[in-house]
């Protein structure tokens, strides 16, 4: 482990002499929660806000692209995050994320147009990038593997206080100010996690001559963006056998070849295909891809139903949540515990997804009628399932790559899990739009004008003798969406099960070469 010397930025070779105490640890772990409680505050004070700025801004149909532009601009910058942290060190490039983040929150609460919105939201998820990729790489460099669970639990309160805050906030914000404001509140957390991670966190910054693989980026950019694009156009804006969706079937296809023969060649890659030859690596990768779309199915649209279908408030239906997060903080908790107590992991990501997978399934049963104690018991199995064995990806990745790598290792594995939710955004947004086109289609035929309504601005402007049956139409369409997603989970369950063990290391600085299956 690297000894602290003054708080300073400046270059300085560190010796490995031992690890660092509990008391150190927690100093650089107070800086870190609260700067992922910034970004995990943005997600859930936006996810319950939603539908009143879908409403405000004539664009409920675009409701997914709030989220999903965040996270694909999040997931394109992360492995150049990764990249950068492990070449200039981590803190000044895990400030700059979290100024970029700054900026595009006050351009957000600024937006007068849904497409204003989804652009900002986009640079937003520029710096928001960087916040999620260098949290989790920082751990790396402070804890070891073996240890690293008894800090979980921190970091789960962390998204369970900001699960809690998230929503409340949102709400009153929403209900008494305007859904501007639940950007403007990240200003001053932002100032006090800014101030936290100059003052607070020291760390050794390791400068080398390496360079960034910007073509790659560029490339595999092009790629992840126009394969979004057709989950989200398809059968909604253009039809799947159109000119539009095939050009950009083609165009991912084309530039995704492109991005893996320049990783092949460049000396620099941006994601080092060689990390792919280790098993453990690619299934916590396609895991964290399987997992990030079934969550998002949940943590974004069950919201929307307690709001469009049963009228809650954002503020009712952020509290309506906590089971959730109960749920999640609760097994995320008893899983870091009792992998720092064990050195043993593989069991969590085989039972998690399966709790998550019958979370789903009981969300298939949605009705007009469904008691909120049925909803909260549901809520608290999803939430079980993802607390269960959402970081052990992660910790198994870091268990198993050379130092020297731990940045982009780690980056990369957050990159496919954002990959993971904005597909779970665009591909069950897509669901949800086109199964309640269908069956207003049914209910309303020849009715264009009132179906476009309903799906734009929901049913606050419907005739009343209208309302029931678009309500109806409602949730036959979030019971489809939830019902696609079970084989997704299914999917992740089966991968899990292909997740090897190697044994939790004690040290920060030891290295073991992974074994390749």
């Amino acid at each position: 482990m690297f000894l602290r010397k003054k708080p300073s930025d400046k270059v300085q070779h560190a010796h490995v002499e031992g690890e660092r105490s509990h008391a150190e640890i927690m100093v650089v772990m107070s800086a870190l929660m609260l700067s992922l409680f910034l970004s995990a505050l943005d997600q859930t004070i936006v996810a319950t806000a939603l539908p009143t700025i879908a409403t405000d801004l004539h664009g409920l149909d675009k409701l997914s692209w709030v989220a999903t532009s965040y996270l694909l601009a999040s997931a394109i910058v992360t492995p150049i995050y990764g990249k950068l942290g492990d070449m200039y060190g981590r803190k000044k490039i895990f400030i700059s994320s979290i100024v970029i983040f700054l900026i595009g929150s006050v351009l957000c609460g600024l937006s007068q147009s849904m497409e204003q919105l989804i652009a900002f939201r986009a640079i937003q998820g520029l710096g928001g990038g960087g916040l999620m990729a260098l949290v989790f790489a920082i751990i790396a460099d402070v804890v070891p593997p073996r240890q690293r669970g008894r800090y979980q639990g921190y970091f789960g309160g962390v998204f369970a206080i900001s699960s809690v805050a998230g929503p409340l906030l949102g709400g009153i914000f929403t209900d008494n100010l305007s859904w501007h404001w639940i950007f403007y509140i990240n200003i001053p957390f932002g100032a006090l996690a800014l101030w936290a991670v100059i003052t607070k966190m020291h760390l050794p910054v390791r400068r080398s001559p390496h360079k960034i693989d910007y073509m790659g980026a560029a490339l595999m950019s092009v790629s992840v963006v126009s394969f979004l694009l057709l989950t989200v156009w398809g059968g909604l804006e253009y039809a799947w056998t159109s000119p539009e969706i095939i050009g950009l079937g083609i165009a991912s296809l084309f530039f995704g070849a492109l991005f893996i023969r320049r990783e092949r060649v460049a000396k620099e890659p941006i994601i080092p295909l060689g990390l792919f030859r280790n098993d453990i690596f690619s299934v916590s990768v396609l895991l964290s891809v399987l997992s990030g779309m079934a969550m998002f199915a949940a943590i974004l649209y069950i919201p929307q139903y307690q709001q469009v279908v049963r009228g809650n408030t954002p503020t009712e239906s952020g509290l309506l949540m906590l089971p959730l997060i109960v749920g999640m903080l609760s097994a995320s908790i008893t899983s870091g515990k009792l992998t720092t107590k064990t050195g043993h992991y593989k069991t969590f990501p085989i039972i998690g997804t399966m709790v998550l997978t019958i979370g789903i399934w009981l969300f298939s049963h949605l009705s007009l009628t469904t008691s909120h104690i049925w909803l909260s018991l549901w809520m608290f199995t999803i939430g079980a399932g993802l607390g269960m064995f959402m970081q052990i990806p992660t910790l198994a990745v870091q268990n198993s790559t050379k130092r020297e790598l731990l940045g982009t290792a780690t980056s990369t594995v957050v990159f496919f899990r954002s990959i993971g939710t904005s597909l779970g955004g665009a591909i069950f947004g897509n669901i949800l739009i086109s199964r309640l086109t269908h069956y207003l289609s049914q209910s309303f035929p020849g009715g264009g004008n009132l179906s476009s309504n309903a799906i734009s601005s929901g049913v606050s402007n419907l005739p009343p003798e209208a309302k029931q049956v678009v309500l109806a139409a409602y949730v036959h369409s979030f019971r489809d969406m939830f019902l696609l997603a079970i084989p997704i989970a299914l999917a992740a369950f089966m991968v899990s099960l292909f997740l090897r063990e190697a044994p939790l290391r004690d040290t920060t600085h030891e290295v073991v070469e992974p074994a390749v299956a």
